[in-house]
Order: C-alpha cells, then structure tokens, then sequence
C-alpha cells in the first residue's frame, strides 16, 4: 500500500486514492456512523420511489408530441438501456466498496482524490437542483388541486410566473423542509414514508396501464414512427444540443434518430436509481443487497414506463397530446375526469417522494466528503439519537428550499441530466481501473464484459450529453469552476489523505 503511496504523491496528490479498506474503517468512527437499517426490499422502494415521478407523469407526452410520435417508447427503451450499462457498473462499485457517497466514494477509491471531488461537487448540483425542481412541479399539482376545490393562493405565494415576475413559491418551500426533518429523524422513518407512498405511486401507474388499455384505438399508433422533421434554429444558437454546435450534425425530430433525440430527453424520467448506491452504509447486507435494489429500480421502472407511454399514446394521437399533464388530460379527452383526477392525486402524491430521496442522495454524499476532510469535519457528525448526519442534511435542506420558493428553475432541469451522465462515465471507467489496481478486492457483483461493457457505457451516456444544449453544457462547466476553486483552496489542504501522506512522508 506505501507504494502506491509514493506513486500518488509524485503526481502533486491529486491522484491519492484511498483504500476500500480505509473507506470501510472510516464508517466504524463512532461519531461518523450511520445506522445499517435497510433491506433489498427498502432499496428497490427508495429506487423505484426516485424514478417514478416526474418522468412519467409530464415528460411522456411532450416528448412523443414534439420528438418521437408513437415511438416514445421505443425511446424509454433506449434510456432505460443506457441506464442499465450504468447500474451494471455501479453494482459491482456498491457491493465492492459499501460506503456512503455512491460515485464520489467509487471515484476516490479507483481514480484519485480530484477526480472524486469533481463528481461529488456534480453530484450535489444534480440532486440539490432536481430536488427543488421536482418540490416545484409538486408546488404545481397540489395548487391546481386546491383551485379544483375553490380554495387559491395569492399569486405572490405561487411563485415566480412569466406574467407576474418575482413571487415566492410557499409550497415547495414548506415540502423541502417538512421532508428535511423527516430525514433527520431516521432512515428507517424515511423508509416507511417511502413505502406507503410508493405504493400509491406505483399503483396510480397501474390504474393508467390497466384502465388505458381498454381504451386504446389502433389508429391512434400510425404511423408509429412519423416521418423524420430536421429541427429548426440555427447552427450557432447556445441553446442548440452541443453535436450540433460542434459537428453541424442537426438532430431530427421523428424518424428513427428522433427516438434517440428522444431518449436524450427522457433520461431525466430515469434520473435517481443510482442514488440507492448513496445508501449502502445504512443497508444491512450491502454486498447482496445493493445490486439487488439497483438492477432491480431499473427493470421495474424500465417496464412501467415502456408500458404506459404505448398507453397514453394509444389512446390519444400523439399530436393532441398534452405537454403539461399528459396522462390526466387524455382520460379527460376519452371522457374519464374520475381516473383524470385520480391521476392528478397520484401524482402530486408521488412526487413527495422522489424530492425527498434527492434531498437524501445530496445528503449522504455531502457527508461522506465532508468525512473525508473536503468539506469542513462538522457536517459529518451524527445526531446523537437518530444517528443521521443532521447537520449536511438541515443545511441543504434549507438550501434547497430556499431554491425551490425564490427560482424558477425549469431552465436548469437539463443541468441535471448532464451532471447525471458525468457520473456514469466517471462510474464506468472507474470499475475498469479499480479491476487492475485492486484485483484481489472481494467482488459479491461483479460487471459482465468488462472492459467492453463499461467502454460502451461510457459511449452511449456521452452520447446523450452530447445531445443537450450548450447553454447546459456551460453552465455546467462554471459550476464545475466553482468546485475547483474550492478545492484548491480549502480541500486539498484539509483532506485526510493529505495527513496520511504527510504521516508516511515522515
């Protein structure tokens, strides 16, 4: 172990990896560890929980109306394809180092300590702006149910509106916050709210596949494939997808690259499984369990949304289709407003969860970072009785919330997808690396086609991200600025790598 030591400080330390072991002892410190309390069961739910929100209750409809017609769920297919490649690789991480923090822990423990701090700085942008994002959407639902039922709140409490300018968003605050302190209360409470509420999610899904079904007219799916349309816009435009700018490549709405333009859309419906990885130091049997909740989210959401976009657009042409609301307002269309309003209850409903397990994710890995001495030591403390890290969860969750009531934040929901598809190209090539460098490590999952599968994971996620804009692309890369200056200002200097090495140097 001194000399790989001795090679990670010749390259100035930002390459210094740190052991699985170390990883594992470090969850032993008793005022740095978390309570091992879940099951595979209390994972796949924490996934499925995640994944089933947003993705499938709006983007459905939008994305076959305006990019891939019938054909949306050849594009789920495609998504939840790339996705898998990526829980491939994550499963063997998470069975092989089951430590808080998901990619950033898997980053230190193959790639180096800067490598590690850039995916864990993206990992808390991805998940801090689509927990604020998905309180806003829910911010939404739950008014149009109120001014369903006679009872509005003041447009300056609805917050911030193209018509209106500035407001402040009361509901998407309070959700982040109740939701904070139930995360500070105990894994396992969280996971008990998680279930019950998963399971109405899940069974509203059921409700649309089931009672759609019967409803669909086969000439709602021709042509399932519309003929192919070059999207318009100039070549230069910052808000054109980055091939574009780059390659003069114009990806085309409809035709068969319109489902892959599609499945660069989608993605954001898929966003979340890997967050059961962020877990594994609070589940029982990681080893057996977190590849089993991982692969196991990722079929089961793969085949509900496969199955309900063939639905939706069966029952009304896809050019009809609502962009808002798209599985409510076909029931209304086909004349069924009680199943229309149970959808609008399942969806708010269900969207609870998947801003609270963002908000857990962002948690976990902040802790875990700031376990390591990037961040300051005192966000990795634990409460004392619920044994959760309780200070990085009330500060980001306020962070959060406070994101969520002042910002309109739908312009910054593909920075989410991109921090996202970073991860999984960090993930893969990660597996590939810790394979040569630590071959003797015990593996319980172990990633099929290594090097090719990983390679090919790489492959399709920087292909989606090449397919988002270069406004995105942008943004992202001055987040990323931020996260260097932090590093080399204060955690290079704090790490507890960096007194390890000082230590051996001695």
């Amino acid at each position: 172990m001194s000399d790989h030591k001795t090679r990670s400080r010749g390259a100035g330390g930002y390459f210094r990896t740190k052991t699985v072991e170390q990883s594992i002892r470090d969850t032993e410190e008793p005022d740095h560890a978390l309570t091992r309390s879940l099951s595979a069961l209390d994972l796949t739910v924490f996934g499925v929980g995640v994944v089933i929100g947003t993705g499938i209750f709006v983007l459905t409809g939008a994305v076959a109306k305006e990019a891939a017609g019938p054909a949306v769920a050849i594009s789920f297919a495609v998504a939840g394809l790339v996705c898998g490649l990526a829980a491939l690789c994550y499963a063997e991480f998470a069975s092989t180092v089951p430590v808080a923090g998901s990619a950033y822990t898997f980053s230190y423990a193959s790639l180096g300590e800067l490598p590690a701090w850039i995916i864990g700085w993206d990992l808390v942008l991805e998940m801090a702006l689509g927990c604020a994002v998905v309180a806003v959407g829910w911010s939404g639902y739950i008014r149009s149910l109120l001014d369903n039922a006679g009872w509005n709140l003041p447009q300056a409490l609805s917050g911030t509106s193209q018509e209106t300018g500035f407001g402040f968003d009361l509901l998407a605050f309070l959700l982040v916050l109740a939701l904070t302190a139930v995360l500070v209360a105990g894994m396992k409470l969280s996971a008990r709210v998680t279930s019950v509420v998963v399971a109405i999610k899940v069974g509203v899904v059921l409700v649309v596949i089931v009672v759609g079904a019967f409803l669909i007219k086969a000439e709602n799916y021709r042509p399932f494939i519309p003929p192919a349309e070059e999207t318009t816009g100039g070549g230069s435009d910052i808000g054109a997808p980055l091939v574009q700018l780059l390659f003069g490549y114009t990806p085309s709405t409809f035709g068969v690259m319109g489902i892959f333009t599609a499945a660069a859309i989608v993605f954001f419906a898929f966003i979340g499984f890997d967050i059961v990885a962020t877990a594994a130091e609070e589940t029982r049997n990681p080893q057996r369990d977190l590849p089993r909740g991982i692969i196991g989210t990722l079929i089961i959401c793969t085949v509900l949304y496969v199955a309900v976009s063939a639905v939706v657009t069966g029952m009304q042409k896809y050019t009809l289709l609502s962009v808002d609301a798209p599985l409510a307002d076909a029931f209304k269309e086909t004349g069924h407003p009680f199943w229309a309003g149970l959808i609008s209850f399942g969806a708010a409903v269900g969207l609870t969860t998947v801003c609270m397990i963002l908000l857990l994710g962002q948690t976990r890995v902040f802790f875990a970072m700031s376990r390591d001495g990037l961040l300051p030591r005192t966000f990795s403390k634990v409460h004392p009785h619920f044994r959760t890290p309780y200070r990085s969860t009330i500060l980001l969750g306020v962070a959060a919330a406070v994101i969520a009531g002042f910002t309109s934040i739908s312009e910054l929901a593909e920075l989410v997808n991109i921090g996202t598809l970073f991860a999984f190209v960090v993930v893969a090539i990660g597996v590939v690396v810790l394979r040569r460098t630590r071959p003797d490590l015990p593996r319980s999952f172990r990633t099929p086609l290594v090097p090719f599968l990983p390679a090919v994971s790489v492959l399709a996620s920087l292909w989606l991200m090449l397919n988002l804009s270069g406004e995105t692309w942008l943004r992202f890369l001055i987040w990323m600025a931020a996260g260097f200056l932090i590093y080399f200002l204060y955690g290079r200097r704090n790490s507890r790598m960096s007194a390890t090495t000082d230590r051996l140097d001695h």
